[in-house]
C-alpha cells in the first residue's frame, strides 16, 4: 500500500517538473514570437504586389514579343510600356452561365486582387495603438513615395495596374493613420472615463 502512494507522489511530481518545462518553453517561444510579431507589425504587406510587379517590370525586355501586342493589333514599342500586354494577356478563360462568353483573368488582374487583399489586411492591422504601427505607416508612406517614382520615371510602371497598385498604397497610408488616430482617441477618452 505504502509503495502505491509512493508511486503516486513521485508521478505527481513529475508531473509538476514536466509542467515547469513546458511553462519555461513556452515563455522562450512566445519571446521570439513577440519579435517575430513585431516585424511583421512594421513590414508592409502592400509591398509583396510592389515587388512582385518590379520583378515582373525589370525581367521584361523591349524585345518581347508579346510586348507589341496590345489587345491583338500591333503596336510600335514607342507608344506602349512594355508591360501593358504582357499584364492585359488573359491567362485564364472561365467560362460563364450565359451563352459563350467567358471571364477573362490576366496578371494584371491577379496582381489588383491580391493587393485589395493585402490592403484589407493593412487596415486591420492599423487598429492596434503600438509603437509598431507607426513605425508601420512610415514605412508604408515610403512604399508610396517609391511605388509614385516609380510611375512617374520608369517605362514600364506607366501602367494602369501599377497606377492602382500605388493608389493602394497612399490609401494605406491614410487609412491606417486616421485609423490609428481613431483608435487611440477612443482608448484615451476610456482610460479618461476610468480615472474619475
Amino acid at each position: 500500500m505504502f509503495d502505491f502512494f509512493a508511486t503516486a507522489a513521485a508521478g505527481r511530481l513529475d508531473d509538476k517538473a514536466s509542467e515547469a518545462k513546458k511553462s519555461a518553453k513556452k515563455g522562450r517561444s512566445s519571446e521570439r514570437g513577440r519579435g517575430m510579431r513585431a516585424l511583421f507589425g512594421i513590414f508592409p504587406l502592400l509591398s509583396i504586389p510592389i515587388i512582385i510587379y518590379n520583378l515582373l517590370a525589370f525581367s521584361r525586355s523591349p524585345d518581347d514579343p508579346d510586348a507589341q501586342m496590345v489587345e491583338g493589333v500591333a503596336v510600335p514599342l514607342s507608344d506602349v510600356p512594355h508591360m501593358h500586354a504582357f499584364l492585359n494577356t488573359p491567362i485564364w478563360k472561365i467560362p460563364m452561365v450565359s451563352d459563350g462568353t467567358f471571364w477573362a483573368i490576366s496578371r494584371g488582374d491577379i496582381l489588383i486582387i491580391l493587393g485589395l487583399t493585402f490592403l484589407f489586411m493593412e487596415v486591420l492591422k492599423s487598429t492596434s495603438t503600438g509603437a509598431s504601427t507607426i513605425f508601420n505607416h512610415a514605412v508604408s508612406m515610403l512604399l508610396f513615395i517609391f511605388a509614385l517614382v516609380e510611375f512617374l520615371l520608369f517605362k514600364n510602371f506607366s501602367t494602369s495596374v501599377f497606377f492602382i497598385l500605388s493608389v493602394m498604397c497612399l490609401l494605406d497610408v491614410l487609412a491606417g493613420v486616421v485609423v490609428t488616430i481613431v483608435s487611440a482617441r477612443r482608448d484615451f477618452a476610456v482610460g479618461e472615463g476610468f480615472g474619475r
